[in-house]
């Protein structure tokens, strides 16, 4: 245990009331925040902070945005439990929550050992992956605490104006289709559904599911959860789901890798599975997945700048050379009703 771990420890006997903390291990899996597992016997906690090196200066925002939205959402969707919040620097020299930890498993391209059929498990993992996606839309405009994470008027407009301005300014590279996919999403725009909580960046890889059954436990990493647009969380989950994919090898190969199996529900029949639960149409979702693709390429272009500018040197940084025109081929695809 190194000396912030073990500030924290302290930190945490004093908040928690627990009496003999003890630092476990790093969790694996993200990429922009540090994860820690922490224990006092029986109890088990997961404290979660911002990297030194980030996409942007405001970034560590996004830990006290997961706080709030891990307030609002759990108890109504399988999200962790938020047992403190810190925004006092000067205990370990940034930002940090402290959420129950959840035993489970993120699902790549392996089902777990304990699992029957992998195209009947990988069927139930879908449905579940939609139903713990419409409660958590169940979450509806003006909701208690909605307020604190964002304002749903002109969301879509907002998301394409501000990547679009961030890829301008800080480009590392020639991307012309990210700029006429923006004007495209701009002049497309659907008319507004009914505003709700949004995780912003849900698939099956930000979840942790059973390791028994194929059931999902916990939905995680909400440092993007906002106020929005409910579709286009189905949106990028339906992205990296199955075999319908533009590029080969897909941007991501491996996230739900578990999908692409013959027999294994599509796309469309988990899109009307969340529309059935959620009572929304699914007459936009084209442009959705569009949008979805292109504003997880403008976001993660950042880290790929880092890569260039020698700050980051990472298997996930060094992809994104191939990944990112990758999405926003998905998301030209999707212009034309190709998902």
């Amino acid at each position: 245990m190194n000396e912030l771990q073990g500030k924290l420890s302290l930190w945490l006997r004093a908040e928690l009331g627990w009496s003999d903390v003890e630092f476990v291990k790093a969790l694996s899996g993200g990429n922009s925040n540090q994860t820690w597992l922490f224990s006092d016997g029986d109890n088990r906690c997961v404290v979660r902070t911002p990297p030194a090196e980030s996409i942007s200066p405001t970034s560590a925002r996004g830990i006290e945005r997961e706080s709030k939205a891990l307030a609002i959402a759990h108890g109504v969707a399988r999200a962790p439990e938020l047992l403190a919040w810190c925004g006092d620097a000067s205990v370990i020299g940034q930002a940090f929550l402290v959420q129950r930890f959840i035993d489970g498993v993120a699902i790549t391209d392996t089902l777990p050992a304990a699992y029957g059929d992998p195209v009947e498990s990988a069927n139930l993992l879908g449905k579940d992956l939609m139903a713990q996606l419409a409660a958590v839309h169940s979450i509806e405009w003006p909701t208690d605490g909605l307020d604190m994470l964002g304002r749903p008027a002109g969301f879509v407009e907002r998301q394409i104006t501000r990547w679009t301005k961030v890829r301008a300014e800080q480009a590392v590279r020639e991307l012309p289709k990210l700029f006429e996919l923006s004007d495209w999403l701009l002049k497309h725009r659907p008319e507004a559904d009914r505003p709700a909580l949004i995780h912003g960046d849900y698939h099956l890889d930000n979840t942790l599911a059973d390791r028994h059954q194929p059931r999902i436990n916990a939905i995680i990493d909400w440092e993007l959860a906002t106020v929005g647009e409910p579709a286009m969380d189905v949106a990028l989950a339906l992205l990296f789901w199955g075999n319908q994919r533009s590029s080969v090898p897909p941007a991501f190969k491996h996230l739900q890798a578990i999908s692409r199996l013959d027999g294994v529900l599509s796309r469309r029949e988990l899109a009307e599975h969340w529309s059935e639960l959620t009572g929304r149409p699914l007459d936009n979702m084209g442009y959705y997945i569009a949008l979805a693709s292109w504003r997880l390429a403008a976001i993660i272009e950042g880290s790929y700048g880092l890569y260039c500018a020698g700050k980051t040197n990472t298997a996930y940084a060094a992809g994104l050379e191939y990944d990112v025109p990758a999405l926003l081929e998905e998301a030209h695809c999707a212009t034309r009703g190709e998902w």
